[in-house]
């Protein structure tokens, strides 16, 4: 096991998941396999579930089965600060009277912790490149129902919480615009595709995303969430496969494009992800959060605070 790197900072890890299955199973991830992650030396404080299709009712109405999954995780052992946040699914296209009683059934089974909605929008045109598990269609951020939808999270005081593609990004920051009062959560580093032709055009890619992540800069009501930095999706796979993965190696590998983020954003608007079990493909998490502090350790003690911690909180309602 690797030395802890600052271990008195405090996190709140803005993004895990949960899936019950066989422990052979890569993608099995229970609340025992959580909260071995986080008490292995890195002082975590909280944490916020996101969700990943999972424990749906199996009957009843359709709009109202993904409800089975903030009810599951309400109902695991959380008294030592895990999944203090449910962030679940609802169909943003809903007709207005599904998705508010969607939402009723989401807040009054996650009994205080039900935080917003994930609806993925991630599309690529090119079906060599990784898709999202709800393989979503083209043009959702524009789309004027998916629209009215999120303008009923806003009035109930929610967040959108979303993953794109980088050339997603001016339709998120139109999105962005159209909903002042709405927080949006950007997962995954805002997209920086790796697969497919992108595969061959790294640079090109980069450079088209730091673009799009200056337009986001300029719409204050978008958060980015700093990981996925285990998922083929963003991270070349012989990268990932590589070994002996190290943290000094991951810092040196992203840490230019991170600080990219940070410094465009602000560490105000930028909190950093675990993305577990998805990104323990590339390292533990020992490892992974050793990774975001020493990319992080050019920052003041405040900046540091909000990138591990402080945003999280503002983000969630934590306290």
């Amino acid at each position: 096991m690797p030395a802890i790197q600052d271990p008195d900072l405090p996190i709140v890890d803005p993004h895990h998941h949960l899936w019950p299955g066989s422990p052979t199973d890569l993608m099995s991830y229970s609340v025992r396999d959580l909260r071995a992650d986080t008490r292995s030396g890195h002082h975590i404080v909280a944490t916020i579930f996101v969700e990943c299709i999972s424990s749906y009712y199996t009957e009843g109405p359709k709009h109202l089965r993904p409800v089975g999954e903030t009810d599951w995780v309400a109902s695991q052992s959380v008294s030592d600060g895990l999944a203090s946040g449910i962030v679940g699914y609802a169909n943003l296209t809903s007709e207005p009277a599904e998705l508010a009683e969607a939402l009723d059934a989401h807040i009054e089974a996650g009994d205080g912790r039900f935080k917003g909605v994930r609806h993925t929008v991630a599309w690529d045109a090119n079906p060599g490149v990784f898709a999202s598990r709800s393989k979503p269609p083209p043009g959702l951020l524009l789309d004027t129902a998916f629209r009215r939808g999120a303008a009923e999270l806003a009035r109930r005081g929610l967040v959108y919480e979303t993953w794109t593609y980088f050339h997603q990004l001016p339709d998120l920051c139109d999105f962005a615009r159209s909903h002042p009062n709405l927080v949006v959560v950007l997962n995954h580093l805002g997209g920086p595709a790796a697969t497919g032709p992108y595969s061959q055009r790294r640079n090109e890619v980069l450079e088209e995303w730091r673009v799009g992540i200056m337009e986001l800069a300029r719409v204050p009501n978008v958060v980015m969430k700093l990981g996925g930095i285990g998922m083929p999706a963003f991270t070349p796979v012989e990268f990932i496969e590589s070994t002996p993965m190290t943290s000094a190696r991951i810092a040196d590998y992203w840490g230019p494009h991170i600080r990219h983020v940070i410094d465009t954003l602000g560490p105000g608007r930028c909190m950093f992800e675990s993305n577990f079990p998805v990104d323990r493909r590339l390292c533990d998490y020992v490892t992974l959060w050793n990774s975001f502090k020493l990319i992080a350790a050019s920052y003041s003690s405040a900046e540091r605070e909000s990138l591990f911690a402080g945003t999280a909180r503002r983000t969630y309602g934590l306290g």
